[in-house]
């Protein structure tokens, strides 16, 4: 039997659902309008959000793995946009804090504008050629010593939340040396606004998540001084060995938004269902079985999936023993919370029929929404394929 949620982890939901319904109201301005929600950012700094996932040692409430997911599911139930912008700088303080591999000064650097300030972080790793970082694949972007540090060239896509960030970590090639004769790749805290920084808005008319502004970052020549150099690795280098704690912190936080997004869906498409009585029917047709059938579908995947979703990010936090056999356990969560989302607003879709597809229900924001999910790694192919191996004993 799974446990009940103790008073720290229903006080966090009750502020995660009490920003959430703000979110709503505004939500479908933002869509359409491709508008950056600075509202809604501005809610989660004076509700304190940010700092949940800080160390308390800096201030924050040292938020772990399994209250970050309940928080971010009822988040993303509000504004799916907004809740997985935020995840970038969530899942990845959540993991540094866990695992520690900046230098401390820097880190507590971060973490202090996060809680004092409401900073936002956000990696920028993805390029055009190279495609998902997740693949492997040496970045375009260049980092070459300088006199006190590094001057970083080249082109980010996908950064969330672009226009809000304080921190940018920036993923460059590094020139061979002694330590790397093949070179080696780097990551960098880069602060806004530092010369030589471009934002470009190639986001706000996509498919999904039009209000999170995950736009282009381009860098000419940007410096950046060398004790922000945060981790490097040689290029190639094979992945350390130990618990998948990036892949849990990033996989299982972004699970709980789209899980939320789903369950944004069945809750509309139900409230319509209650509320729409054809006249040749005279009746709700939520007393259709039919539509029945089609919610209980619906519902019967998303619980299922935030299940595994919560019992993986449970063990994670309670048993730390087992986390370096987690990775499938991960995968599969990831999988079934992304393809439940979509199964849940396809299917609501179907129940409202002609007026799913106009905004005057939310049904068809939710379904461009969800379909984010499937491109965050693990992808299902990487996913399945992990999953696989391991049940075959690989």
């Amino acid at each position: 039997m799974f446990p009940e949620l103790t008073n720290r982890q229903q006080r966090l939901v009750a502020l995660a659902d009490e920003l959430a319904a703000r979110f709503a109201e505004r939500a479908d301005r933002y869509d359409r309008e491709g508008m950056f929600p600075f509202a809604n950012l501005a809610d989660l700094r004076d509700a304190g959000y940010l700092r949940l996932v800080a160390p308390p040692q800096y201030g924050g409430d040292g938020a772990d793995l399994f209250e970050m997911t309940l928080a971010q599911e009822r988040l993303a139930r509000g504004c799916g946009a907004t809740a997985m912008a935020v995840d970038m700088t969530v899942h990845l303080i959540g993991r540094l804090a866990e695992m520690p591999s900046w230098p401390e000064p820097v880190f507590e650097m971060v973490c202090r504008s996060v809680v004092d300030e409401g900073a936002l972080i956000n990696s920028a790793a993805t390029e055009a050629d190279m495609g998902s970082p997740s693949r492997g694949g040496l970045p375009a972007t260049r980092a070459v010593p300088v006199e006190g540090g590094w001057r970083i060239t080249g082109r980010k896509l996908f950064v969330s939340m672009a226009p809000a960030l304080r921190w940018f970590l920036v993923s460059a090639a590094l020139p061979p040396d002694d330590e790397a004769p093949q070179g080696a790749v780097g990551s960098f805290l880069v602060e806004a606004g530092s010369p030589g920084i471009r934002l470009e808005d190639s986001w706000s008319d996509s498919l999904s998540l039009r209000s999170s502004a995950s736009y282009d970052l381009a860098l000419d020549e940007v410096f950046v001084p060398a004790e922000r150099l945060v981790e490097r690795a040689p290029a190639g280098a094979a992945p350390r060995p130990g618990p998948p704690t990036q892949m849990a912190w990033f996989a299982l936080t972004l699970s709980a938004v789209y899980l939320g997004i789903g369950q944004a869906a069945c809750d509309a498409v139900c409230a319509y269902a209650r509320e729409r009585v054809p006249t040749a029917l005279g009746r709700p047709i939520a007393t259709l079985p039919n539509i029945q059938r089609r919610v209980g579908a619906m519902q019967a995947a998303l619980s299922a999936a935030r299940s595994v979703l919560h019992q993986t990010a449970h063990a994670w936090v309670t048993r730390p023993a087992e986390r370096s056999a987690m990775a499938a356990q991960i995968a599969t969560a990831k999988y079934l919370c992304t393809n439940a989302a979509c199964e849940a607003t396809d299917q609501a879709l179907r129940i409202a029929g002609g007026f799913a597809l106009t905004r005057s229900l939310p049904l068809e924001r939710y379904f461009r929404d969800a379909r984010a999910g499937l491109t965050h790694p693990p992808n299902d192919d990487a996913a399945l394929e992990l999953i696989g191996r391991e049940a075959l004993g690989g």
